[in-house]
This record gives structure tokens, sequence and C-alpha cells, in this order.
């Protein structure tokens, strides 16, 4: 618990304010509310803060020495998250061909799958076609009339990749959302650790997302929004290792306050002004990322826009902590242009090249869908010779997408408004069966049918405890002017906010599983907030490290409790009937 409380009393926890004697009058009224001061000191340790490491009280309290307490502290900050991803992917690859059915949405995706890596563009099915695939183990002809489908080929793509390689089947074409769901754990537990510069509580971030049931049930099933969370958390991850990398950089090229060799820095504003961080190769794997995502699902763009500004602004604040008097004219003379270049550019490459199959399919009608359109109905106009064919067609395509995006309001059972999201108001059922006594798992002394459902609801408690956790991260942002809580409040707000704008739409609630990583991390960093700072009182540690031990336990109970709903297994109704928490939940 010393680790979890000491990352909470970071020296990085403000290290982005003025001084305490240059704070305008508008921040001394916010003392009242909680608003603190930064810590003065050496500007490196402000610019690139150590992890927190356990004091020797803990290491005394378990009876370990200091050699084996050093080879911990070095080992845990992978071996922790290791285990915690190895805890997620058994229970995400147990039994994973289970239901062995076709469910919800995997009745496109995964055919889609099949016909992408097989033709390079999806085809249009016989409507039998998903009995045939599950009689026939997958050994079925690919038709050839090309199919109207409305989200790129990225997530397609990657079901694919499973399919090839375990066979056209439910475990393969799940099996890439589920090792895309378990890599994401501990994508989670690194980044929160990076975050909070708290092993334990990057850990934990990961061990919450490994036991939600919204993250878990979009892991085993082929649907595209798992992929979709998998490439979000990956290009937050890229900017934060970018941002830690530049930081590094901008400390080091700092003046020390005297001559010793590794001294502490002080700030200087020539050298924060005009010092050029390089060409920063994480920011370009973050541009990658943000591709794949826009190629995955259109909803990602509203990701670039949320984290491209973010991460100017994270420059601005490193400027402005080295000493630079004009942080913003200094980012934008030293850092916009290649951020942008590393960014949107390097994503719409990829998002372009991701349609290659379908660029180069054929143009006389048997390719993909409108791919002859240039040829044909789009033959003509003043302006055509400037692009080639099927950049115009492709063109086009996507004008008949965003159309049908923005006008999509055909009514579905399980559609849900974005406002009731944050609470679990209607969760999606992808698959429900009512087995008799005896039968498909039913025991035989039920007395009556048993449910086997497939439930795409988080787990209860942990979503219920991240709606506080987001008041305090709100709270710890704006009052106490923590990055940290920033960040997270920037990746919910990028993959919630905007499905505000589009309330007659028929959309669901396992969309927010794209924002779910960062609820977890507001979590993580709520809990760390309950154990309180190292030097508070010991009944002040005791209580809050109770609290937040008994919520984390809650959590892993509802987790279990709500299990048989996640796996389709099949129990008796009466138990089914009282998981049914919310009316809207049936």
């Amino acid at each position: 618990m010393t680790s979890t409380a000491s990352s909470m009393d970071s020296t990085d926890y403000r290290q982005d304010q003025a001084p305490q004697d240059q704070r305008p009058a508008w921040r001394q009224r916010l003392r009242r509310f909680g608003y603190a001061a930064e810590p003065g000191g050496d500007v490196r340790e402000r610019l690139s803060p150590p992890f927190a490491e356990p004091g020797p009280r803990l290491w005394a309290v378990l009876g370990i020495g200091p050699v084996w307490a050093g080879r911990i502290t070095r080992w845990s900050g992978w071996g922790g998250p290791l285990l915690v991803t190895l805890m997620a992917g058994v229970l995400r690859f147990w039994n994973l061909g289970s239901p062995k059915a076709v469910i919800f949405d995997e009745t496109y995706y995964a055919k889609d799958a099949w016909a992408l890596v097989h033709r390079g563009f999806e085809v249009n099915w016989e409507k039998n076609a998903n009995d045939l695939i599950l009689s026939s183990g997958g050994h079925v002809t690919v038709p050839s009339d090309a199919a109207y489908v409305v989200h790129p080929p990225v997530g397609k793509f990657v079901i694919g990749l499973g399919e090839l390689m375990f066979g056209f089947d439910p475990f393969g074409w799940r099996f890439m959302t589920a090792l895309l769901g378990t890599l994401s754990v501990l994508m989670l537990c690194r980044i929160g650790r990076r975050l909070l510069r708290s092993t334990l509580l990057g850990c934990l971030a990961g061990a919450l997302m490994a036991l939600d049931g919204l993250h878990f049930v979009m892991s085993r099933a082929a649907l595209l929004d798992g992929v979709l969370m998998f490439f979000v958390l990956a290009t937050f991850g890229c900017l934060l290792v970018d941002r830690d990398k530049a930081r590094e950089r901008l400390a080091a090229a700092l003046p020390a306050f005297d001559d010793r060799e590794g001294g502490p820095r002080r700030p200087d504003a020539h050298v924060a002004e005009t010092t050029r961080l390089g060409l920063r190769p994480w920011r370009w794997a973050a541009g990658l990322m943000l591709g794949l995502a826009i190629g995955t699902k259109w909803n990602a763009l509203y990701v670039m826009v949320a984290f491209c500004l973010m991460a100017v602004l994270w420059d601005v604040a490193a400027r402005r902590v080295a000493g630079a008097r004009r942080p913003y004219l200094a980012v934008l003379r030293r850092d916009t242009g290649l951020a942008f270049l590393a960014t949107v550019p390097v994503a719409l490459v990829t998002y372009v090249a991701s349609w290659t199959g379908w660029i180069l399919s054929a143009r006389d009608g048997s390719g993909g869908y409108y791919r002859d359109w240039a040829e044909g109905d789009g033959k003509g106009g003043s302006w055509t010779w400037l692009f080639p064919d099927w950049w115009r067609s492709l063109w086009h395509y996507e004008t008949q997408v965003y159309e049908f995006h923005t006008h999509l309001t055909s009514p579905h059972p399980y559609q849900s408004n974005p406002w009731s999201w944050i609470v679990l108001g209607r969760p999606v059922s992808y698959f429900y069966e009512s087995p008799a006594p005896g039968k498909d798992g039913c025991p035989a002394d039920a007395g009556e049918k048993c449910a086997r459902e497939v439930l795409a609801l988080g787990t209860p408690l942990l979503w219920w405890a991240a709606c506080f956790a987001i008041l305090f991260v709100l709270w710890r942002w704006f009052f106490r002017r923590d990055w940290r809580a920033g960040a997270i409040a920037c990746g919910i707000a990028a993959g919630y906010l905007p499905w505000f704008l589009y309330q007659e739409r028929t959309i669901f609630l396992f969309y927010a599983v794209v924002f779910l990583p960062f609820l977890c991390l507001a979590v993580a960093m709520m809990v760390g907030a309950l154990v309180g700072r190292p030097g508070g009182g010991d009944t002040r540690r005791v209580a809050g490290a109770t609290a937040a031990g008994v919520l984390v336990l809650l959590i892993a109970w509802n987790f279990i409790y709500f299990y048989p709903l996640y796996t389709g297994q099949a129990i008796p109704i009466d138990s089914w009937r009282s998981r049914m928490w919310l009316d809207t939940w049936v």
C-alpha cells in the first residue's frame, strides 16, 4: 500500500502549474476547493518524475530483505502486468468457441472477414449461410457478388487473421478479438503504471478491465468495437511514451544549478523555447495506430482530434515547466509541424492502404462494391482528370457510407441513448436460448427450462463506481491541475461525448467499450486517493486501504456473479431472473 500512496503524492502531480508566487488571483480563490500549488525543486524531476516505490515499512512487515526488495521492485514493472494479463488471457480463451453459434453481429463481420481475406472485398452470402458454415465446419464456397458494407476493412481483416489460422468457425473468428482483448489488458497495466507512476495502480487498472463484463464479452465476440478499443488504447499509449521521452530530452538540455554531473536542472527560457525534440518515433507510431483505428470504425476520427489536441497541450506544458516565456509560440515553431505530419497524414495513408484489396479488385463490375463507379455513373466532369478512377470511386463509396450512418434511425430492441450507458441502462443480448432440463447444460432437476445468455453488460459495481471516479478526475484536473486526471478525462470524452451528437441514431451500449480503459484508469486513480498520502496518519491510511480493498473485492465478486451471463452458461431461470437487477436488462 505504500507504493499506492506514494504515487498519489508524486512530484509529477502538479508539475505543469505556475509557481506559487506567480499564480493569478483566481487560482488563489480556488484553494477553498482543494487547489494546491506545485512543488518546487529540480525541474528535471518535474519534467520526468521517478516511479513510486514501496517504502521500507512494507518490506519490513512482509519480512523481505533489501536485496530481494530491490529485485521485486525491478521485476514488478513487467512481472505484475504479465501476471494480470495471464489471468485475463485464461478467462478470455477458456471455452472460446462456446456458444457454438453465430451471435449477434458476428453474422456480418465473421463472414465479411472470411470474404476479405479470400477475395479482398465483402460479398453477399446466402440467407442460410450461417447454418451451412456451422454444419460444414466452415467448408463453404465464398460468393463472388460484391456487398455494400458500411464499415472500413481493418477490423474485419483482423478477425480474418484468426479465421485463416484456426478455421472458419466460432473459435477462429473470435480468436483475434480475444487476443487483442488480452493484450489490451497488458497495455493498460503498462499505461496505468506510466501515467500514475505506480506499478500497483497500473496493475489495478488492468485487473479492473480484465474483470469487466463488457470488455470480457467483447473479447469473446467477433465484433469491431473491441478491435477499435485496442487501437485507440495503443494510440494513447504511444502518445504517453512520446510525452515522457520528449520531456526527458528537454530536461537533459537544460543547464544545471552547479557543475555536478547529473545535478539538479534549472529552468532556462532560451533552451525551453529553441530546443528541437527530434523526429519522435512514438508519435509516428501513434499516427499509424490512429489510421488503423479509423480503418476499423469512423468514430475514431473524434479520438484523433481529441488526442492530437491533448498532445499539443502536453508539449506546451513541458516547455512552460522548462522555463519558456511563450510556450504556445515555441510549440508552434518547434513541434506542431512534425506533430501534424506524424499523425494526420500517416493516419490518412494508413486508412487508404487498408482498402488495398478493394482498390486492386476488378473494375469490370466483378470487383468490390462501387469499384467501377468512376468508369460508369461517375464518368465525366470538369476535374475528374485530377484524380485516378480508384480514388473517385472510393470517395463516392465513402460519401454513401456517410449518408447511411447519419440517417440510420431504424428501431432496434436493444438500442439505447448514450445518457444511459454510464449506468448500464440497456445492455445488449448477443445470444439467448432456453434449453430444457437435462439438455445443453441445464440441470436435470431444474424443474423448468433454463436460460443461456451472452449479455454485453459491464460489471455493474465497476461502472457505478466509475460514475464517482469521473467526478473525481474532473475535480482533480480542474482544481488540482493534475495533468493525469486531464488525460483520463480526455480519453473518456473522446470515446463518449461524440455519441450525444447522434442521439436519434440507432446506437448501442457496447460502443462504450472504446472508453472503458479510461474508466478503469479513473477508478484506479480514485482508489489510490482513497488509500491516502504516505504522510497521513495510520488510522486514515488503514481506513482508506480497507475501503479500497473492499471496493476491489466487491467488483471481483460482481464479475464472478454475472459470469454465467457473460459466457452463455445454462442456469435455472430463477437464477437468471435474480441477475436482472434492472427491468431494462431483460
